[in-house]
């Protein structure tokens, strides 16, 4: 295999950007096509056998048309449903957020009491009560709890408000309640809204994001299976949108940085 090709990251919308933001940051020299799916988000309330019919969708599409030597699932209710059956049926790495993001948050909890919040469909695949279980045995007490509406305030553009702080104190009431110490954010958007949910939370709460943890287990797959770049100069990046391409330009560029400038339209079809 060529390890030239681009490395494919992808999320119901803009949420996994925070990942793809990490990945480059890291690995500056590596290219890497990212795949919005912005026409049928968010993820999080829809059953997780269409999430995963829509995570094969774009995974097919990331490998027969931009040829990824990679496929990095920036997206908890992504991950939580097609990890496991992507990562068997196809030869090249495919990451998730979800193990990278528990390893990180058991690290930093120091009395073992962690909080995570998630999309609905997330929370409800038990994804994470089982990985951190997993990584961590019986020493964690975890308090799971799923925030719907964080998305749809991200995807407007919306991270601050009266609105947002109302929806945080009421939907994080049972893990301020919980008495967590460490607060892991297990959806990709979560970050843009960090300030408020640590004023919710208070101070005292570490809140984590599973998007630099990602990009070292993206770093470390990479070398491990000798697919490093090679090219020593900066690498080329291509974003694709499947609903406005405009809106995801601007608001991409806003949250990510300059180097969106523009995306590439993809508009499902019939076998596509």
């Amino acid at each position: 295999m060529s390890n030239q090709r681009p490395i494919g990251i992808f999320d119901s919308g803009f949420g996994g950007l925070t990942v793809a933001r990490a990945v480059i940051d890291l690995l500056p020299e590596e290219d890497v096509v990212y795949f919005g799916d912005t026409a049928r988000y968010p993820y999080g309330p829809q059953p997780l056998e269409q999430v995963r019919e829509y995570a094969e969708q774009i995974t097919n599409l990331l490998i027969s048309k931009h040829d990824v030597k990679m496929v990095v699932i920036a997206c908890n209710t992504a991950a939580a449903a097609a990890l496991g059956s992507l990562g068997e049926a196809l030869e090249i790495p495919v990451v998730g957020v979800i193990e990278p993001g528990a390893q990180a948050v058991i690290e930093v909890s120091r009395r073992k009491r962690i909080g995570v919040i998630g999309t609905v469909g997330t929370i409800s695949s038990g994804a994470y009560q089982k990985t951190i279980e997993e990584i961590a045995g019986i020493n964690a007490e975890v308090t799971c709890i799923p925030c719907p509406g964080f998305v749809e305030f991200v995807e407007r553009g919306e991270s601050s408000g009266e609105q947002i702080q109302i929806l945080a104190q009421r939907l994080l009431a049972p893990i301020v309640e919980a008495d967590v110490d460490a607060l892991l954010l297990g959806c990709t958007h979560y970050p843009y809204l960090a300030r408020t949910i640590g004023s919710t939370v208070g101070e005292s709460v570490v809140l984590v994001s599973s998007a630099d943890e990602t990009a070292f287990a993206v770093a470390k797959i990479l070398k491990e299976t000798n697919l490093e770049t090679s090219q020593r100069k900066l690498g080329n990046r291509t974003f694709i949108s499947t609903g406005d391409v405009s809106w995801f330009a601007e608001l991409g560029q806003r949250l990510f940085g300059p180097e969106l400038e523009s995306a590439e339209s993809h508009e499902w079809s019939t076998g596509s």
